[in-house]
């Protein structure tokens, strides 16, 4: 399951380069494209990094009713993001958000990939690819963070959010 996880992280944090060169963050004194798996990081800072994406990953199952030797799963996925907006009033929040979203969608395309295993350099091919579904977007929420907090450019500390779920498939590498 771990080959799925890696293969689909550095897939769309590939994409997202590519697509958005200027979208990068800089985490644990690391400049980089700006996807981020908590589970990976040695320090994840208490507040998630604004017009940054998240992905955390939920139940593997399996798939019913299969034939076959080797067992396909579905791993659940959500990708959350938020954003102060890039003017200091704050008043392109809405904008903001929605780029994040076209941008979440497009690198979410085309919504397939060969598995490779990353423990090796170079990262090898498994032979078999990962597919995903479209992700669906939540509801948009906008928070207030406490006044007290330093905020990106100089806003009032209101944000928009949004949590973003799809499914990924793949085969087990076990055989049954």
């Amino acid at each position: 399951m771990q080959f799925t996880k890696d293969t689909f992280y550095i897939t769309l944090r590939d994409r997202l380069a590519a697509l958005n060169p200027s979208r990068m963050i800089t985490l644990n004194g690391v400049t980089r494209p700006a996807v981020v798996v908590a589970e990976n990081e040695a320090v994840i800072p208490i507040k998630p990094l604004p017009d940054a994406f998240y992905i955390e990953w939920g139940a593997a199952q399996p798939v019913p009713q299969q034939t076959g030797d080797r067992a396909i799963f579905s791993l659940e996925c959500l990708i959350s993001y938020h954003t102060f907006g890039t003017a200091e009033s704050g008043v392109d929040r809405g904008r903001t958000l929605a780029a994040l979203d076209t941008e979440l969608i497009r690198i979410c395309q085309p919504a397939t990939t060969p598995k490779r295993d990353y423990t090796q350099t170079p990262a090898a091919g498994l032979g078999t690819s990962i597919v995903w579904s479209t992700p669906q977007l939540g509801k948009v929420v906008g928070s207030e963070a406490p006044r007290t907090e330093a905020l990106p450019r100089g806003t009032a500390g209101i944000r928009l959010e949004r949590t973003s779920n799809l499914k990924v498939f793949f085969f087990s590498e076990v055989s049954f």
